[in-house]
């Protein structure tokens, strides 16, 4: 199978890269290569064709496409940024080049796509109150933040709620703007599977971190963040009482679980319906891909700079008004649909993280997954 990358110089793609040519695929690379995230190109990786150009560019997407049989769009910029002031970046370079990306699609033809979601779509994960059942609590108040109440509470009676594994039917709640673009490439990707008959599938990642992630940057993950700060020799700040639910899932699990999903929507073509295949033509399904082992953030961030050497963690009690308090996934349906399954354990994985060398950090404006 011939797969178009987008974004597949960067920590995600690359990784997946990697997993198409251990499974004897063909993986063509589609990335800007901006300094701010690769102030040193990479270079190609072995049974890797690169084109080095922007998503957003049509004609450099329609001359990428020629021959693909399927897509795999990591191409994104990431991360809660600075501020709103970001916003007119986030929507141009994920939804805008998700857009160009899927019209080009449907005039060449190529009707699979791996679209790289994200858990950040559901806002607050799943709760329950010992009276109301399960309940969606709203945005946390500014007051309860700035007095260290940080727990979300039932929105009918106020009771404290018990946090548990939200799974894809739960009702999107985007908090920030990063989320509501990921969420707006899951409608733009249904639209095109509607249009075209295609078949697509989004990955909703979890906490993704590994070797490779990018330093030093605002436009990361709290993995980054933390393993930043180490080398620099600083102790990692953690945010609120660091009691934040996370489910922080290895690089290589996501690659593995994007080969699997790519190669699930072929089997669907080729041998019908049937166990470890794709859902139906002209849809797309949502799949939390986590590692199912739900952790803090303090203990990332103890565990890691444990096994690092470094500074132990500063809780500041601060916060970030975009952040939610816990989501945590439920990956049973990717489980049971597609046989993937998260292999890497949470200590040795951060133990592997500490060890591994990152990647120089990208500014603004950025095109690239992490």
């Amino acid at each position: 199978m011939r797969v178009l990358v987008t974004g597949g110089a960067g920590f995600v793609g690359s990784q997946v890269v990697e997993a198409l040519v251990a499974r004897g695929h063909e993986p063509v690379v589609l990335d800007a290569l901006l300094p701010s995230a690769h102030p040193e190109p990479p270079p190609p990786r072995p049974g890797e064709h690169r084109v080095v150009a922007d998503v957003r560019d049509r004609g450099a997407v329609d001359a990428a496409l020629r021959g693909v049989d399927a897509v795999s769009h990591q191409a994104a910029m990431v991360g809660l940024g600075k501020d709103f002031a970001d916003a007119a970046h986030y929507v141009a370079c994920n939804d805008l080049g998700t857009a160009v990306l899927l019209a080009a699609m449907a005039a060449a033809g190529v009707g699979r796509l791996v679209l790289a979601g994200s858990m950040v779509v559901y806002g607050e994960g799943r709760y329950e109150c010992r009276a109301h059942g399960v309940v969606r609590p709203g945005p946390r108040a500014v007051t309860d933040l700035d007095a260290g109440r940080f727990e979300p509470h039932c929105p009918d009676c106020g009771a404290e709620l018990r946090p548990g594994l939200v799974g894809e039917d739960a009702p999107a709640d985007p908090r920030n703007v990063y989320a509501a673009t990921k969420l707006a490439q899951e409608h733009l990707a249904a639209s095109w599977a509607r249009a075209t008959g295609g078949r697509a599938v989004s990955l909703r990642y979890h906490n993704v971190y590994g070797p490779g992630m990018p330093r030093d940057t605002p436009y990361a993950g709290v993995a980054s963040f933390f393993r930043s700060a180490l080398a620099r020799g600083e102790a990692p700040t953690v945010y609120e009482d660091g009691g934040q639910r996370r489910d922080f899932v290895h690089v290589r699990d996501i690659a593995a679980a994007n080969v699997r999903a790519l190669e699930a929507m072929a089997d669907r073509e080729t041998d019908g319906p049937g166990r470890g295949t794709a859902r139906e033509a002209g849809t797309l399904t949502a799949y939390n891909t986590g590692s199912g082992a739900p952790h803090t953030v303090g203990e990332m961030a103890r565990v890691l700079a444990e096994a690092y050497g470094g500074p132990a963690p500063v809780v500041t009690g601060e916060y970030r008004l975009g952040d939610v308090r816990h989501v945590t996934a439920s990956s049973r349906r990717i489980a049971e649909e597609l046989g993937w399954r998260a292999e890497v354990e949470f200590a040795p994985g951060m133990r592997e993280f500490a060890r591994e060398g990152m990647r120089a950090g990208a500014g603004p404006g950025t095109v690239r997954r992490a």
